[in-house]
């Protein structure tokens, strides 16, 4: 039996998420015939039946259902080498670090400065997404390594934490909420975040996914402004966004952010490597002044 090809696979996995012929040839660009075609003989070199057919609909078997998931894999893994692949072949390569902005614990800056001095040091290029899209960004070649926060799926991935830091609720300058010095998390009844989700159920895992509204920062700090949402943001983004409408103030039970930095477990990049020694540096010697700032920030808030 020969192995599967790529484009067998991209056939199949059209197929088997339509569960329609005409449907997945059109996504495929490509006539319906050739295409029964192509799955019929797959079914026989492989030997086993992967869909059940009849006038109505297109059903997978238990051996179509395991292969679906597996040919996501792979073309996943394929899409995945062939995008390293381009940026390794670059006349100027670069390392693609995936972060979400201003999420980097105030580390950043310093972070890069350092590195460029490292001799196997490249440009560095930021991949900026939306919470929970850097570790997919690893996956899938687009980036090198990822500066993120826990918890994420960290298999086959190397990870190395770089900071723990404290979060603040961000609301409105006239809500009461900020007469209190002493809140907790069960003292925002009634509140919502960005993601629409309650504030008062944050609990020790940080809410991921949800009913996200796809919001940038400025229109974050102006529905809390107007009092719509609350938000819990990280000490060092409270530091470089004060606003006169926004009131920062301290939860006693909400847990603290961890970042750190991961890369494929498979990766042996010089660059990669001297990224993540340099960060690790910086960090030890930034904690610090970032305890001693965090302290002069809750004086103020």
């Amino acid at each position: 039996m020969s192995d599967l090809e790529v484009r067998q696979l991209r056939y199949f996995v059209a197929v088997a998420e339509e569960l329609h012929f005409g449907r997945a040839a059109e996504r495929l660009g490509m006539a319906q015939p050739p295409l029964s075609r192509a799955i019929r003989a797959m079914e026989r070199q492989l030997g086993v039946t992967l869909m059940e057919r009849t006038t109505r609909r297109v059903t997978l078997t238990p051996a179509g259902e395991t292969l679906l998931r597996d040919a996501r894999t792979a073309l996943d893994a394929v899409a995945a080498a062939a995008r390293r692949a381009r940026n390794a072949g670059r006349p100027e390569p670069v390392l693609r670090l995936a972060l979400k902005a201003d999420y980097d614990g105030g580390l950043l800056p310093q972070i890069i400065a350092a590195y460029q001095q490292e001799p196997a040091a490249l440009p560095v290029r930021l991949v900026l997404g939306g919470r929970a899209e850097q570790e997919p960004a690893l996956r899938d070649g687009r980036a090198d390594l990822a500066l993120l926060m826990r918890p994420f799926d960290d298999r086959d991935l190397d990870v190395e934490p770089l900071l723990t830091e404290p979060r603040l609720l961000a609301v409105a300058a006239n809500d009461p909420l900020a007469a209190h010095t002493g809140l907790r998390v069960a003292d925002l009844a009634g509140r919502v975040l960005p993601d629409g989700s309650p504030a008062d159920r944050e609990d020790s895992v940080p809410p991921r996914g949800g009913p996200a509204r796809n919001l940038d920062l400025a229109q974050i700090f102006n529905l809390i402004e107007l009092g719509d949402i609350v938000w819990f943001v990280p000490e060092s983004l409270a530091r470089l966004h004060p606003r006169p409408g926004v009131a920062y103030r301290s939860v006693g039970d909400l847990p603290p952010l961890e970042f750190a930095l991961a890369w494929p477990q498979e990766s042996r990049s010089p660059a990669v490597a001297a990224f993540v020694r340099t960060a690790c540096a910086v960090a030890a010697l930034v904690e610090p002044q970032a305890d001693a700032a965090q302290a002069a920030l809750r004086r103020v808030v």
